[in-house]
């Protein structure tokens, strides 16, 4: 059964995203009546809140022994940038479930080239690997095709517009708790901040809080794009920012590396966090809460989103031509520090 998004709680409550947010993580500041509404919408929808979290807890306890005579196999885990402490989370989390049912991960990085992603799957169709779990550049139809002909299970990380099986995040949703939060801090000029080529993840992110923003009756924000994702972008985007006038007075970028390199350069130029501008991140990787000002983020489950895609590949292996693709949506959740 797909499971129920934080969205469907929201719609059947009559409420916001990020006052279902609320209620699950700071259930002080919504009111009683409204509180009631939204837990009666989570018991009548059947909303479990990060179920998979518990099954990755459980999982790292379990041993190849417990699963009798199955053949070991391997599974290829392809991700954008092993360098990115999101992508080596998210491979952890598949990982430990492989490793739990009595199989292995193969770590590979296509570097965000189309190029080098289609060798890393030609060399493990070559390696005859059970499957591949993908986070997809360049990714085509006919390429799951090919690699299921040839006996691969296929599932597609953060990525669901092909015939495949599919674990995401519900960026759409964690875009409108950062819009949400910042709205209820009294923010009302926030700005986006993301890098090109911009994952669609992140365009989702850029959408949900744009939405927030205008239903609340504010103008959309614009968007400052920069070259990458990364720290040293995070700073020529704070030297950019220090030059708008008005200054806007939040932002949300689309990952926390961006973030963080904000934040530093910002507070080097002598503008004030938060006081002068809030900032909110989008990941919670580990330097978030450790930076110099501790980065308020929206945290996505990044092990148990790799959890979840082993699982969808270990079933499609198992079950065969009786096997019907499934897609695993995982809620977001904000983790407030001193940044915003």
């Amino acid at each position: 059964m797909p499971q129920t998004s934080i969205r469907e709680v929201a719609r059947r409550a009559g409420v916001s995203v990020g006052t279902v947010s609320n209620v699950l993580n700071r259930p002080d500041l919504v009111a009683e009546a409204t509180r009631d509404r939204v837990r009666a919408a989570i018991e009548e929808l059947g909303f479990v809140r990060n179920e998979s979290a518990r099954r990755l807890r459980q999982g790292r306890d379990r041993t190849a022994g417990e699963f009798g005579d199955e053949p070991r196999r391997a599974f290829g885990v392809v991700v954008e940038d092993l360098a990115n402490p999101y992508a080596t989370e998210v491979v952890r989390g598949a990982e430990h479930a492989l490793n739990a049912a009595g199989h292995d991960a193969l770590w590979l990085s296509s570097d965000r080239s189309a190029a080098k992603e289609r060798r890393s799957l030609e060399l493990l169709e070559e390696q005859n690997t059970a499957g591949v779990l993908i986070i997809p550049v360049g990714l085509r139809a006919a390429d799951v095709t090919r690699l299921r002909a040839a006996g691969l299970a296929v599932v597609l990380i953060d990525h669901g517009e092909l015939d495949a099986c599919a674990a995401q995040v519900d960026h759409v949703a964690g875009g409108e708790i950062a819009a949400a939060h910042l709205l209820g801090l009294g923010r009302e000029r926030i700005l986006f901040v993301t890098g090109s080529p911009e994952p669609r993840p992140c365009v989702e992110r850029r959408d949900g809080a744009a939405r927030t923003v205008a239903e609340a009756g504010f103008r959309r924000p614009d968007t400052l794009v920069q070259e990458a994702l990364s720290p040293g972008e995070g700073q020529a985007a704070a030297q950019r920012i220090v030059r708008m006038s008005p200054l806007p007075d939040g932002v949300f970028c689309a990952n926390d590396l961006l973030a963080i390199g904000l934040v530093n350069e910002l507070t080097r130029l002598g503008v004030r966090v938060p006081e002068d501008i809030a900032v909110v991140g989008y990941d919670d990787i580990e330097l978030a809460a450790s930076a110099a000002v501790p980065l308020t983020t929206i945290r996505q489950p990044r092990r148990e989103l790799g959890w979840e895609a082993a699982e969808l590949a270990l079933a499609e292996m198992r079950e065969g031509k009786a096997h019907q693709h499934r897609q695993v949506v995982l809620a977001p959740e904000l983790r407030i520090r001193e940044s915003a």
